[in-house]
């Protein structure tokens, strides 16, 4: 279960977090941008609420970064060893985070909910058969739990 308090930060210690409660969503993207952004295979993302995550040392410098959308994205990175802890993507903006799980103290306590963009996963990578997976995006009311429906319906009309 993805409950409880998590806390987490980047490399150097200049900057903590304390990310409180479950995430909305947790994907798995396997999507090129996310590949190239990251180095690695896939990102792990923890959709959450921004007021859910608590700054306990320092800020981070927000980088406004191209996305695959057009759209942009800000991603918050440490301004001494530039890891990035999440993102904001502009339909919710700043009223969300996607919080990266590998900055996590204990990131194997967060496992994804579902693998999106599966169609540009790298060949070598193997899906769990008992985590959803789609191609692309999804529909959030087929996947996403009715109490996390709820939270987003809030947030969507906080954002008008």
């Amino acid at each position: 279960m993805n409950d409880g308090i998590h806390s987490g930060g980047c490399t150097c210690g200049r900057i903590r977090y304390t990310m409180e409660g479950p995430p909305l969503v947790v994907h798995a993207c396997h999507c090129t941008w996310c590949q190239r952004e990251t180095g690695a295979a896939f990102a792990v993302n923890a959709m959450i609420e921004a007021e859910r995550v608590r700054h306990v040392a320092d800020e981070p410098e927000l980088l406004a970064t191209p996305s695959a959308s057009g759209r942009g994205q800000v991603v918050a990175r440490c301004p001494s060893c530039r890891v990035a802890l999440w993102s904001n993507y502009p339909t919710l903006g700043a009223l969300t985070r996607f919080v990266r799980v590998g900055t996590l103290d204990l990131p194997h306590s967060i496992a994804p909910d579902i693998h999106i963009f599966t169609e540009t996963k790298r060949p070598w990578v193997v899906l769990p058969p008992d985590v959803a997976a789609v191609p692309a995006y999804y529909d959030r009311a087929a996947v996403w739990p009715a109490e996390a429906l709820d939270r987003l319906r809030v947030l969507l009309a906080r954002a008008g």
